[in-house]
């Protein structure tokens, strides 16, 4: 196995123009490959090259434009995870509310196993999730300023409260071994089929952390599938000889989609607009390569605004739910 050897400004500069990219100003993209990581911003390369075999650039794209792409990434990645946020929080409130209402307010009660599915072949489940949560009340009960003023001054942590310290993983394993009439419930106030919520959620934390972490999202696969909606069918979106679509499954098209079904129309209307802000000014940027060539990448249809302005989901009900 060959080293890969550590490469000074310089050099990364002189491979880039190897490969055939402009670099008009070297000393500003000296600044920006010390400042953002070689690495990192070469994995906007691709589609600027020729294909994937031939590793060159195609004529005239530019170190200005790759950088585009880089930017555009981060900024749809913080759009994208300011409204997953929103949906975490919701998530989070309506599974304390309809648990609490129905199980009690300490965890004494609604941590009790019996409260949770009764399938034999998920018990370790339960019962290592629920060693997971208290865990997490030990661990946050004196740092988190709200669990330290209930454990003070109560000796217990509501579940209202305790969610704030839950991941996103956590939350949504715990709705995987909730009780099946439980589980509906909670399905019926977003109006979305069990399967599909069920499918939705580790895709979401998935999601959720990569933004976090500012890993490529722009063009991030998942390894699930979600199942086709009547969005896809309002948009168009072509299937392929086996009857799936091609867009929208298992791109970033398929997030927006989730978020679609589980935002309000509000929510979800700016947050199509803070993304198409963004597209456009990636467009303006772009000198090389057209912007369809990124939407594709991203399993975008040319009028995924459409998206934002369909109001064919029933947000009263959504709204509702969070009101309580």
């Amino acid at each position: 196995m060959i080293d890969k050897q550590f490469k000074n400004l310089e050099e990364q500069i002189e491979i880039l123009k190897y490969k055939g990219m402009t670099i008009s100003d070297e000393d500003y993209a000296k600044k920006i490959l010390l400042r953002e990581n070689y690495f990192f911003l070469s994995g906007y390369r691709y589609p600027f090259m020729r294909s994937d075999k031939d590793k060159h650039f195609l004529d005239g794209v530019t170190f200005e434009e790759m950088y585009s792409l880089f930017l555009f990434d981060r900024a749809i990645r913080n759009v994208f995870f300011k409204y997953l946020l929103v949906i975490e929080n919701n998530l989070k409130s309506i599974f304390s509310y309809q648990l609490s209402k129905k199980y009690g307010y300490k965890e004494k009660y609604y941590l009790r196993s019996k409260n949770f599915t009764n399938d034999k072949s998920k018990q370790k489940q339960v019962n290592d999730l629920i060693k997971k949560v208290k865990r997490q009340i030990r661990i946050n009960g004196s740092k988190h300023t709200a669990t330290a003023h209930y454990m003070s001054n109560y000796g217990y942590v509501p579940f209202w409260i305790l969610v704030k310290v839950l991941s996103f993983g956590i939350v949504g394993e715990l709705f995987s071994i909730m009780k099946y009439d439980d589980q509906i419930n909670i399905c019926k106030i977003y109006d979305i089929p069990l399967d599909e919520f069920s499918s939705y959620l580790p895709i979401l934390s998935n999601y959720r952390n990569l933004c976090a972490h500012e890993d490529i999202l722009y063009e991030n696969r998942s390894q699930k599938k979600i199942k086709g909606t009547k969005f896809h069918e309002l948009l168009g979106i072509s299937k392929d000889e086996e009857g799936e679509y091609v867009k929208g499954t298992d791109d970033l098209f398929a997030l927006l989609i989730i978020m679609k079904r589980m935002l309000s129309y509000d929510e979800f209307k700016d947050m199509c607009l803070e993304l198409e802000k963004r597209i456009d000014n990636l467009e303006y940027n772009l000198h090389s390569i057209k912007i369809d060539k990124i939407l594709e990448r991203m399993g975008f249809p040319s009028n995924y605004m459409s998206l934002a302005l369909s109001n064919i989901e029933r947000r009263d009900v959504i709204d509702e739910g969070r009101e309580n």
